[in-house]
């Protein structure tokens, strides 16, 4: 079932109206954007949260005005950072964190479809229980807590499988790999194969770009990603200003916009069907002209 038009049948909504998400986290925001979801002509809505305070419990949650009417409909709530080296959080403080957010994320966005970012199945099954998340987010793809996925096909909500080595403190000690492509590709296979026989029926893959890669396995992945559309579901990217893009041009997160949205470009190109992003506005608008150009290509 195609992950855009499942949540959007599920929540009552037009199933060819784009899906899009964000990430509220203690470092950073993002958006998804479900192109898979849209049908020609038909406009596509975005979303856009901010970030969380950087402590136990968030003391503020501010969703920007001018970046919420671009769109929005998924909120992805996250309390454990995922950045390289970064040290371990413990369940109780994940939790804490995790339920002030999504207590507040409740209140001011009744409506939103809602994700949580952990690899912790019991985080998980409180998500789902109490707050009625809806999609599980792991960046670990159930081999952080194994638990995960018998987990996540209980509680029957979508399933995000992504690929990663070792752990967000281990993982950039993982980089050897005979082919990049291949070895994500296998891993994905092997996780997703796990979770279906385990009953999951929507599953997104993410091939995990700056976890467990040097920067050129980032780029000899991002050339050869059509390999793992091959594996049949969608593939949702995250690149936006990360080292691989700041560190390739000598310059800083703050300052690789530019170099994000070409990268993003790529991506779509390259078959991605979902983006996870900082700057909304500059992805809906690279969306458009992939969509725009792949409507005018001959093949």
């Amino acid at each position: 079932v195609d992950y855009g038009v499942s949540l959007a049948i599920q929540h009552g909504m037009d199933p060819f109206t784009a899906i899009a998400a964000a990430t509220l986290n203690a470092a950073e925001c993002y958006g998804l954007k479900d192109r898979g979801a849209i049908a020609p002509g038909k406009k596509a809505d975005f979303f856009l949260a901010s970030s969380i305070n950087d402590g136990i419990v968030p003391e503020v949650v501010f969703i920007d005005g001018k970046k919420a009417a671009e769109g929005g409909r998924i909120i992805d709530v996250g309390g454990y950072s995922s950045r390289p080296m970064a040290d371990d959080v413990a369940p109780e403080d994940e939790w804490r964190r995790l339920s002030a957010a999504l207590r507040i994320v409740r209140d001011e966005a009744p409506g939103a479809i809602v994700s949580v970012d952990t690899f912790r199945a019991s985080i998980a099954e409180r998500c789902v229980g109490e707050y009625g998340v809806d999609i599980v987010n792991d960046i670990s793809s159930g081999q952080l807590d194994r638990a995960m996925i018998p987990t996540v096909a209980r509680l029957k909500v979508p399933y995000v499988m992504m690929h990663m080595r070792g752990n967000p403190h281990t993982m950039q000690d993982f980089t050897d790999y005979g082919d990049v492509a291949a070895d994500v590709m296998r891993f994905l296979g092997d996780r997703m194969k796990e979770a279906a026989y385990a009953g999951i029926s929507d599953i997104i893959l993410d091939p995990g770009f700056g976890f467990s890669k040097t920067l050129d396995q980032n780029y000899e992945l991002l050339a050869r990603m059509e390999l793992l559309r091959e594996l049949g579901y969608p593939l949702l990217v995250g690149v936006s200003r990360k080292s691989m893009v700041y560190k390739l041009l000598g310059t800083s997160p703050e300052q690789s916009l530019n170099a994000t949205t070409a990268v993003n470009t790529l991506a779509l190109l390259k078959g991605a069907s979902i983006l996870r992003v900082h700057d909304v506005r500059e992805a809906v608008e690279a969306v458009a002209v992939v969509e725009k150009f792949r409507e005018e290509s001959p093949c």
